[in-house]
């Protein structure tokens, strides 16, 4: 796609990666609107989860009869904690509220590695070793394996924050099979977009995050929907 979008995001107030990721994916002249849903100072976890549901379906008001082409939401904990159902139906709530499509990142990774042919898979990720099984029972769902898997095991939004692209691209030579079909970097706030080509010319194999997947299948979204009624 080549024509500049529109594009809304939904992340943790915490989030300071994502827009400008998205951004530099996106064709120029591309605008972001960006909405921050409030939480506190540690990970989301399923006690926590439904308050802050709340909050983010709350303030996609917000974007109701705007002209956002598409809304990413980016938030890949949630998803995984909501399970893969739980994540198709938040899809769903935010789409009849803004009445635009929607993305979220939870989802965009399953699709990303199936529309690929990727199904075995290297795994990095931020998160504590509940969520961590979590994505791994949502992953399963879709039919995909993990081979190889490493945590930075963040304890709060602040060590989250704090994890560079260096750490990242480090972990991954450090996980990495040449078993494995593919890496993938799950987090939205983990930053991926200086060091994701960098890897697949190393490792081979396609590298994805979840930044890239979300922003991709967005732009691929709003590219069929023009096919079809353009």
């Amino acid at each position: 796609m080549s024509r500049a979008v529109h594009i809304a995001i939904m992340v943790p107030i915490n989030n300071t990666t994502f827009e400008q990721e998205v951004l530099g994916w996106l064709p120029q002249d591309s605008k972001v609107t960006v909405l921050k849903i409030p939480r506190g100072p540690g990970l989301l976890n399923p006690e926590t989860l439904p308050a802050y549901k709340s909050q983010a379906l709350e303030l996609a008001e917000k974007l109701r009869g705007t002209d956002v082409d598409v809304v990413a939401y980016g938030c890949t904990a949630a998803g995984f904690i909501l399970g893969p159902q739980g994540d198709l139906d938040l899809r769903g709530e935010l789409e009849a509220i803004v009445g635009k499509p929607v993305i979220t990142t939870a989802g965009a990774m399953v699709e990303c590695l199936n529309s690929n042919g990727v199904n075995d898979i290297a795994l990095i990720t931020p998160y504590l070793e509940d969520v961590n099984t979590q994505l791994k029972n949502f992953l399963s769902n879709g039919g995909i394996r993990i081979s190889r898997f490493d945590s930075f095991y963040a304890k709060g939004v602040h060590d989250l924050g704090n994890i560079t692209s260096q750490q990242v691209a480090k972990k991954a030579r450090d996980i990495f099979d040449d078993k494995c079909g593919g890496l993938f970097i799950a987090c939205a706030q983990l930053p991926t977009q200086s060091i994701l080509e960098e890897l697949r010319n190393e490792f081979k194999v396609p590298v994805f995050s979840s930044n890239y997947s979300t922003t991709i299948l967005a732009q691929k979204l709003l590219e069929s929907k023009t096919n079809n009624f353009g």
